[in-house]
Order: C-alpha cells, then structure tokens, then sequence
C-alpha cells in the first residue's frame, strides 16, 4: 500500500508486519524482490524493511547522483555502527575518540601506490612460501576440498603479511586454530550485520572473545615481521587512552575480517570457474606461462618468482576472468543514510524527496545481471572484459555508455579501500596455484550461490567441491 506519502516521495512498499516489513522475503531473495518491484513501480522506490525506510536507486545512470552527493548522503557514521557491535568495539563517533576515524582513515596510504608494491611483495613471497608446503606435500595427485584449500591458503598468506610469523613451531598450527574460529565466527555474520543480538547466536560471542584474545597486545608483541599498516594502527591506538586494551584487540580483529571476509570467497569463485571451464584455463594458463618465459623467471617449488605491479596489470587475461567472476558472485548493498530533509536532484528532472534519517540504496547485483549490459548474464564467459587483447571498460546500456559496471567493491565514499591488495593477492594465488600445477574438477556437480549473504559482500558457496592438484611436470 502507498499511504503517507509527502509530495516527492517515491512510493512506498509496506509488509504486513509493521516492523518486519519486507525484511523476511528480502532476506530469501533480495534480488527477485527488487527486480519484480521495478516492473511494477519504475526505478525509484521505498521499502520498509525491519523498522527501516530504503529507497532503492535502480538505473545505474542515477548512481552517480548518489555517489557524488557524500555531504547529505552519509556513509561512514552506519558503518561504524554496524561494525563496533559486530566486532565488540565502542563506536567511533562518540566524542571519546576524537579524529580516531580520521586518523585510521589516513592509514589506507599503506595499502596504495608505493607502499602497496611493498606489501604485496610481502603477500607474494608468503604465498610461495605456502604452495611450496603443498609442493613438498604433493608427491602425486592430492585431493582436496576447493573452499577449505582456499580458505587455508589465503588466510594464512593473509594473516602472515599483516600481522607477521608465529614463531612456534607449530606456526602452521597456531594460524590453523586461529582460522578455525575466524569461520564459525564468519558464519554467523549475516546475522549480526542483520542486528540479532549475538546472546541468540550459540557459541559465537565466546569465539569471538577467543578471537579478539589472539590480538592482545601480548600476543601481537610476540608475531615477527607485520605490516606497516597493522603497525601504524597499533600506534594511533596507542594515543587513546580511553581505549581499552579489548577494545584495541576488537579493531585489530575487525581488520582481521575486512581482510579475509571476502577475498577467501571470491577467490573460491575464480578458481572454481577456471576449473569449469577449460579454455578459460587454457587461456589464463598461456598467459602466465607467457610472462614467465619472456621475464626468464622458471617455474618449480624451489625457484621465487617475482612480479611487479606493472606485470600483474598486465594479466589481462587473468585479470578479466577474475571480474567476471566478481561480477557472478558479489552481491554487496551499497548504503548512504540522509542526513536532513532534502531533494535529492536526478537526472532528467527528476527528484526525490527524502526524509532525515532514510537510506538510500544502490544494489549493483541488478546491474551485473543486466542482460542488456551483459549478453547472457548468468554465464561465465572469461574474457568479458578484454577487447582486442586490451582492457574492455566501455559498456553500453540502452546505447548510452555506463560510468559504472562493475562494483564489487562498494562506490564513493564506501569503497573498500583495500581493494588495490585484495585483486592482487587474488591474482597472485591463481598465477603461483596455475603455475606450479595442474588442477581439476574431480567431482562435476554444480555450485551454487549461498544467499544468507545478500547485500554484504561476496556470496559464499551453497556446497564444497573437490578437486585434485599435482605439480606440473
């Protein structure tokens, strides 16, 4: 029903149950949902959803509107809200911590040009270090359960670059146990982001106690050889003397999950349609076998091989089946809130009257599945986004060019900003995972997309697969 509308306002979809709203249908299937109330009320709408009026934006050529509109359109103030009770830290926005968002917003510097060659450099040498044990483990064909492989492998790659070895012996342990938690946590996350109490969610908030514990400063103290951006966050928490040990541990583990959260699906994915679909192998495989041979770099566990930012540009294969696969399996929601009564002016006279206090919403999963900008959507061809053996970002709609296409990564003032490091750490396991050997399928059953997810990033998988792995002779 479509009542208590002011002049201006979009129409407005209400659930039978007040507060619910549509909250429990979106939660089955966001994507069908938004797409049915487009046929019927155009591309400007309003839903409540749980106690929560959004206005869903749904042509991409009014994204920008949005995007550029950062000082009535407000992002970071809903995120540090959703994050501090996810992750059991005290809010920024309280005046306690004065600049404290300002200051840690400035240390993604570490994670861009210069400093970026520099981690990088770091993540790639760890994961070699990490396929190596899987070479010397690997004396003939190995099976292994996909996810579980590329959840080990990019978590503890992951984990040694930011925050440094665990010097025990059991280092390889250690990071196990601290993984093992990390995905029992991770399970109940779309639950915590949806705002249940963690009191309902069963073991979670002692994992989560557990996990925070590794991140004592006790314990950090102990780990060798960390990031420049774990280091300098550890020293502007230093400054804040109202921030408790805990609570320094609590942001430390909230990095932690921005890191791996969604780099270990999507990387699932790649692998996973790489394997599907052999002449994307083929193709992606030539072309690192190409760059090893004109840089004269050998190939084998025990020769290292070295990349410059330049030369993983320059995958462009690699690099276009990687999107292509983000385009398939994100699905992040990206959120801005109002922050007064105010039109917010679209293209071609358009306006929306919007009230203090609503969101506003884009879902770029609607526009990844666009049949009109992606002929045949829903399947997985590699080289989307190369023309004439070059980079492809011209895409059409409705014969008009797109400023956005592809938005796996959020927009605006809400684009992840470690984005730079995860595409390379991505392309860097398929290029040292297709470099050292030869991999397959070894079951054929289809994988699908697990939708508890939905409008929170990177979809996980509904079921693992199993493939198998020997080193190429």
């Amino acid at each position: 029903s479509v009542f208590n509308r002011k002049t201006g306002e979009p129409p407005l979809i209400n659930g039978w149950i007040p507060y619910l709203g549509k909250a429990l249908i979106f939660r089955k299937d966001a994507f069908k949902f938004l797409l049915d109330q487009q046929k019927k009320l155009g591309d400007v709408f309003t839903v409540h959803i749980a106690g929560r009026y959004i206005t869903f934006i749904m042509d991409p050529f009014q994204y920008v509107y949005v995007i550029r509109n950062s000082k009535q359109l407000e992002f970071h103030e809903f995120a540090d809200k959703m994050a501090s009770k996810t992750f059991d830290y005290p809010a920024l926005s309280k005046g306690k911590f004065p600049d404290l968002k300002e200051n840690l917003h400035r240390i993604y510097q570490y994670l861009q040009g210069k400093p970026l060659d520099i981690i990088s450099g770091h993540m790639m040498k760890n994961l070699q270090d990490i396929f190596e044990w899987k070479c010397s483990q690997a004396t003939d064909w190995e099976t292994e359960k996909m996810y579980k492989f590329c959840c080990s492998v990019m978590f503890e790659a992951s984990f040694v670059t930011l925050y440094g070895r665990v010097p025990a012996a059991d280092g390889h342990k250690v990071i196990s146990e601290i993984r093992d938690k990390f995905i029992k946590f991770d399970a109940s996350f779309p639950y915590l982001a949806a705002n249940i109490p963690i009191e309902l969610l069963g073991a979670t908030k002692k994992v989560r106690k557990e996990l925070i514990h590794h991140f004592l400063l006790q314990n950090m103290t102990k780990w060798l050889g960390g990031s420049k951006v774990v280091q300098a966050r550890q020293d502007i928490f230093e400054k804040y003397e109202l921030l408790g040990d805990y609570d320094k541990a609590a942001h430390h583990f909230a990095f932690l999950w921005a890191s791996v959260g969604n780099t270990i699906p999507a990387t699932f994915w790649a692998m996973y349609y790489l394997l599907r679909h052999p002449e994307a192998l083929a193709a992606v495989r030539d072309e690192i076998d190409h760059l090893l041979q004109s840089t004269g770099q050998k190939r084998g566990p025990t020769y290292n091989i070295h990349l410059t930012r330049e030369q993983l540009d320059n995958l462009v294969c690699l690099e276009s089946a990687l999107n292509e696969s983000l385009r398939m399996c994100s699905s992040s929601m990206n959120i801005r809130i109002s922050q007064e009564d105010f039109v917010l002016k679209l293209e071609g006279n358009q306006e929306i009257g919007l009230r203090k206090g609503d969101w506003i919403a884009l879902y770029p999963q609607i526009l990844h599945m666009d049949p009109e900008v992606y002929e045949d959507p829903k399947e997985y061809k590699f080289d989307r986004y190369i023309e004439n053996g070059k980079k492809k970002t011209t895409f059409y709609k409705a014969g008009r060019k797109l400023k956005y296409f592809l938005m796996p990564f959020g927009s605006g003032i809400s684009m992840c900003p470690g984005r730079f490091l995860a595409m390379n750490e991505m392309k860097m396991f398929l290029f040292l995972l297709l470099a050292h050997f030869d991999v397959e399928l070894a079951e054929n059953k289809a994988v699908g997309l697990d939708n508890s997810r939905m409008g929170l990033g990177i979809l996980l998988p509904d079921v693992d697969i199993t493939f198998r792995y020997k080193l190429r002779s």
